[in-house]
């Protein structure tokens, strides 16, 4: 069911000029090495994470940014690319490790243990980028078309606690559940879950000047008014 005609719509603009580009491509490359770092656990004292949670939580900072501007369909768009690129990440590491190792090279070992291609790492990274990137996106246009240019901090809070949640209980079911168990699991997931959420809470003030400068920025931004994606065509 579409708005009543004249009744306030969400906004959005057109994915064409302005920074699109290179948000696309800032995006996809946090998602890659967030990834690869990803494959190494780390404590802190009685804190269990990984790699990935230095650079990670900037993914949904820019997956906001795209949701807010550009709307679901563009950003689900976005998403997709970001899941083909990991696929080929995984693809060609693992190629690289069947490969013979040349007669002089002595890290083969080493570049298994890193970089080499595991299955269960490789899947639940896509998994929980896919469920958590859609999520995130899909909750902050929802809550746009109710609030339209209002109240942006209850949909990056709301999208981000969302799409977080199930990000990382995807990907720390996949990759760890049996590997790490008991009490270790469930601080592993906790404190995964409540970083990356305080991370996104400590840059909201960067996200809302980096998403009212895209908007200045963009030329066609208002322009589309549909939900992008989420009632087109109903």
């Amino acid at each position: 069911m579409k708005p009543a005609s004249g009744s306030p719509r969400a906004q959005f603009a057109k994915a064409r000029e302005g920074y699109f580009a290179i948000i696309v491509a800032v995006f996809v490359a946090v998602l890659l090495i967030s990834n690869i770092a990803a494959t190494k656990l780390i404590a802190f004292g009685p804190i269990i994470t990984d790699g990935g949670a230095f650079l990670f939580p900037l993914a949904y900072v820019l997956g906001d940014v795209l949701s807010e501007v550009y709307g679901f369909k563009t950003a689900r768009k976005v998403i997709l690319i970001g899941f083909s690129l990991l696929v080929v990440a995984c693809l060609v590491f693992w190629l690289v490790q069947i490969s013979p190792p040349a007669p002089d090279y002595q890290n083969q070992a080493a570049f298994e243990a890193v970089l080499g291609f595991v299955p269960r790492l490789a899947l639940a990274g896509i998994c929980g980028y896919v469920v958590g990137q859609l999520l995130n996106s899909w909750v902050l246009v929802r809550i746009k078309e109710r609030t339209l240019e209002k109240k942006l901090w209850l949909r990056l809070l709301g999208s981000t606690g969302v799409g977080e949640l199930a990000d990382t209980i995807v990907f720390c079911t996949i990759a760890f559940y049996g590997v790490i168990t008991g009490w270790t699991f469930v601080n592993y997931v906790v404190v995964g879950y409540v970083y990356k959420c305080l991370v996104e809470v400590a840059v909201l003030p960067i996200t809302f000047w980096f998403i009212r400068v895209v908007k200045r920025r963009e030329p066609s931004y208002g322009e589309v008014r549909e939900p992008d994606g989420l009632r087109t065509g109903s």
